[in-house]
């Protein structure tokens, strides 16, 4: 593992720990620019506002399946970009890891 994911390891895992988490991640990378950090900063600002949007979407549906459904979306991209982030790995969470870098390009 080289020193530029070492040294962004830990922002990047306070990243995913809820949206304050992400907040605090953010301002942790305001001043080195790291680029690992910021790969998973995008990537789990992308997961909360996604669980923010369509769980407010899923609650007008009076249905446990719909909101099983969406539960279960959100821990597999939750855990899946937690669990890259440990590993030092770099890989965009399923479906909309790639929107998610282009949207939030401006940050860093």
């Amino acid at each position: 593992m080289d020193t530029t994911t070492e040294n962004g390891k830990t922002a990047a895992i306070v990243a995913y720990l809820t949206i304050v988490g992400t907040i605090i991640a953010y301002f942790m990378n305001n001043d080195t620019k790291n680029p690992f950090a910021s790969f998973h900063i995008r990537q789990a600002l992308g997961i909360h506002i996604t669980y923010f949007l369509l769980g407010a979407f899923v609650s007008i549906f009076d249905s446990w399946m719909v909101s099983y459904s969406f539960w279960i979306f959100i821990i597999i991209l939750w855990g899946y970009g937690l669990v890259t982030a440990i590993q030092g790995e770099q890989k965009e969470v399923p479906l909309l890891g790639a929107q998610f870098q282009k949207w939030f390009s401006t940050v860093n």
